[in-house]
C-alpha cells in the first residue's frame, strides 16, 4: 500500500507561481517499487487531464499546455514528488492530483488532490 498526500494549493493571481509537492508513504518494499510518477488536473466539468509525468530516473514529460512553465521534479530519498508552476494562467484552475504507478498489484495509486485556483 502507497499513500499519497498533496500540498501546496492555494489562490493565486494571473502570472503568479506556486508548487505543489507529493509525499509518498507506505511500508518499505511498496516505496521501493514505486516508479514513473505523475500529476493530473481536473477542472470542473471536464475530463481529468495528465499535465506532466517523471520516471523514478528522473525523464520528465508535459502536456503541451504547460510546456516551459511547468517544471516536475522529484527527491527518491525523501518519497516526494513536486510540480512548480510558473506563469499561472485562470485556465490552469483545477484540483491537481498526484498519481504513483506501482510494480505491485494494486499498481495505481491517487492522492486526494489540491485545489489550485488563478484569478485573472
Amino acid at each position: 500500500q502507497v499513500q499519497l498526500a498533496e500540498s501546496g494549493g492555494g489562490l493565486v493571481q494571473a502570472g503568479g507561481s506556486l508548487r505543489l509537492s507529493c509525499a509518498a508513504s507506505g511500508s518499505s518494499f511498496s516505496i521501493n517499487a514505486m516508479g514513473a510518477m505523475d500529476w493530473y488536473r481536473q477542472a470542473p466539468g471536464k475530463q481529468r487531464e495528465l499535465v506532466a509525468t517523471i520516471t523514478r530516473s528522473g525523464s520528465t514529460n508535459y502536456a503541451d499546455s504547460v510546456k516551459g512553465r511547468f517544471t516536475i521534479s522529484r527527491d527518491n530519498a525523501k518519497n516526494t514528488v513536486y510540480l512548480q508552476m510558473n506563469s499561472l494562467k485562470p485556465e490552469d484552475t483545477a484540483v491537481y492530483y498526484c498519481h504513483a504507478n506501482v510494480r505491485l498489484v494494486p499498481s495505481s495509486y491517487w492522492g486526494q488532490g489540491t485545489q489550485v485556483t488563478v484569478s485573472s
